[in-house]
């Protein structure tokens, strides 16, 4: 069983009894389907219709020199910026198949055009290798056991999952970091939409006159970012739930950009619960990461069915679970993973605490934000 399938099971099993949720997915949660009833990834099929097209494009050895050089420190760059800078031929037909590319990942994602070009290049495998390189995507199935890569002739080869090549590799993939930061923008608007409190620019805000009590995070560490050795850094954003002064409940996101690697103790005195906007002294977390065909416009009205049916009674209703049981297992075949969840944590809460998966590690302190 995967690290992901253990997390899930374990946070299912910790369901609480009395607490029964409704979920109602919409539309968008459907995914296409081919041969087999398999599901399709629309992310993974323009992620794949561009590297094929980088692949060929890097027969033009002008080109190829442009990118060389362009990934060469090793950080994803922008793939339609790139193309469009440059003069050669080959990268002139390569900005029209990005484009739209670009255009279908941004669909599929739920997010508006205002998001920008997301598809990227980066390199990795055996860079110093003076071998011919392959242009490749990551699989869509976090299990899969091999990566179909593309040579120069457009031609499929197979490279190990599990094994970094002995060839240099281009990778195709998505911009993480601003496709989550696009991505809270649309799950915030749209829970305020459907009536869920959320930190959203369009929800009125509550500040105590002098300030305010905060759970700041001093240090976190992961043992598994599920992602595998093609698709680099993990991209990794939390759902802090809630019930808000109203006795509604309410939804706060908070994105860890510097959340990369696993087995690596990060130190961001970060804060992740304003008190403030609590009724009760205890929050929930559900930590995830954004595996690529994340849809946050799906996302957020299938959390927030699920939140709407909850009821403050009077006592403080742990609402991880809701949050894990309304987030759709299958939007594509790719969906954002459970990182690890964290239940009941109080305005007191210092020191570490694990999760539930015992996955994820928090170190906590009481941070207090003077007001202006």
């Amino acid at each position: 069983m995967s690290v992901r399938k253990q997390l899930r099971t374990t946070l299912c099993g910790l369901a609480l009894a009395g607490i029964v949720v409704t979920t109602t997915q919409g539309p968008a949660a459907a995914a296409p389907t081919v041969d087999g009833g398999a599901k399709a990834s629309p992310v993974a099929a323009a992620e794949d219709t561009a590297a094929r097209s980088l692949a060929r494009s890097l027969g033009d050895a002008g080109w190829r020199a442009e990118v060389d050089r362009a990934v060469a420190g090793g950080t994803g760059t922008g793939l339609k910026a790139l193309a469009d800078k440059s003069r050669t031929r080959a990268a002139t037909s390569l900005a029209v198949d990005v484009a739209a590319a670009d255009r279908s990942v941004r669909a599929a994602k739920g997010l508006a055009a205002d998001a920008g070009g997301l598809l990227t290049v980066t390199l990795t495998g055996a860079v110093g290798s003076h071998r011919a390189p392959l242009v490749a995507v990551a699989p869509s199935d976090d299990e899969a056991a091999a990566i179909t890569a593309y040579d120069t002739n457009g031609r499929a080869r197979t490279l190990d999952a599990a094994r970094t090549p002995d060839v240099p590799v281009y990778v195709v993939g998505i911009d993480g970091e601003k496709a989550v930061e696009a991505g809270v923008k649309v799950l915030e608007r749209e829970l305020a939409a459907a009536g869920v409190a959320t930190a959203a620019p369009s929800a009125p805000a509550a500040t105590a006159a002098t300030g305010y009590w905060t759970s700041r995070i001093t240090s976190v560490r992961l043992n598994d970012d599920m992602e595998t050795w093609i698709k680099g850094d993990a991209e990794i954003f939390s759902i802090v739930s809630g019930f808000g002064l109203d006795g509604k409940v309410r939804v706060d996101t908070v994105t860890h950009p510097y959340l990369n690697d696993e087995g690596t103790t990060y130190y961001p005195n970060q804060i992740l619960v304003n008190w403030s906007q609590y009724k009760y002294n205890l929050a929930d977390v559900v930590m995830m990461e954004d595996d690529g065909d994340t849809n946050y416009s799906a996302l957020a009205k299938a959390i927030a069915a699920a939140l709407l049916t909850i009821a403050d009674l009077g006592a403080y209703i742990p609402l991880v679970d809701p949050v894990v049981d309304a987030i759709p297992s299958s939007f594509w075949t790719d969906d954002a993973d459970f990182v690890d969840a964290w239940y009941t944590l109080a305005r007191e809460t210092t020191g570490t605490r694990d999760g539930a998966g015992a996955n994820g590690r928090f170190t906590f302190d009481r941070y207090w934000v003077s007001a202006l």
